[in-house]
């Protein structure tokens, strides 16, 4: 019989992928430590570009926030546009577009 178990028990969400990514960290640090400027760079475009996508939505669509959809197509629809349009903005700021 498998014990269930409790929330403080279990590891946090993508712990996994928090390990792997801290570890290529170390690895690149460690063989090319002049590499790191341009993951910090990059990480900063894309955390911008998210944020920039996000407040694009919101002025582009001021009356239609997905988390207050009631028609289950409707609340669908609403987060797809939403995540076009920070897929849009994430891609054109990284890729320099």
């Amino acid at each position: 019989m498998s014990k269930s178990c409790t929330p403080s028990q279990r590891l946090p969400r993508m712990w996994l992928w928090t390990t792997i990514t801290l570890c290529l960290l170390l690895a690149l640090a460690y063989i090319r430590p002049e590499q790191l400027q341009v993951v910090l760079y990059k990480g900063a475009l894309v955390t911008l570009a998210a944020c920039l996508g996000y407040w694009i939505d919101r002025s582009l669509y001021p009356g239609d926030r997905p988390h207050q959809c009631i028609a289950g197509m409707h609340l669908v629809g609403a987060w797809l546009r939403r995540a076009v349009i920070v897929l849009a903005c994430v891609l054109g700021m990284t890729l320099g577009l």
